[in-house]
């Protein structure tokens, strides 16, 4: 399987994820300038979360912060700032890693940066 069939494959199991925890995805794969934010969810209409998916070929993740890239972290951030000016967007936000492997397995890091 190549990487994009991949990325397509994470990023539905993490959105069917969301779904199992009562959150209603917004936006798949919301691009802004040079930034794309995989997953936008809302939470009880009290919560945006931005989420980003990654695939992993081992349960052995490590730790999230080295999954996203300060710069990349940025540009999310910009696209994320874009998106809730686009909507009004006042209350809480969050930014999540959400990381799949091989298996299909899902682990979530929540407020990760």
């Amino acid at each position: 399987m190549d990487r994009k069939t991949k990325g397509i494959e994470g990023e539905a199991i993490a959105k069917r994820y969301y779904e199992s925890l009562s959150f209603e995805i917004l936006e798949t794969n919301y691009r802004f300038r040079r930034a794309e934010i995989d997953l936008i969810a809302l939470h009880q209409n009290q919560l945006l979360v931005f989420i980003e998916v990654k695939n992993r070929s081992s349960t052995n993740f490590g730790e999230p912060e080295t999954f996203v890239s300060e710069e990349q972290q940025t540009r999310i951030k910009e696209a994320a700032e874009d998106y809730i000016y686009a909507i009004n967007w006042k209350k809480d936000i969050r930014f999540d890693i959400v990381c799949v492997d091989g298996n299909g397995n899902v682990e979530l890091f929540e407020d990760a940066f």
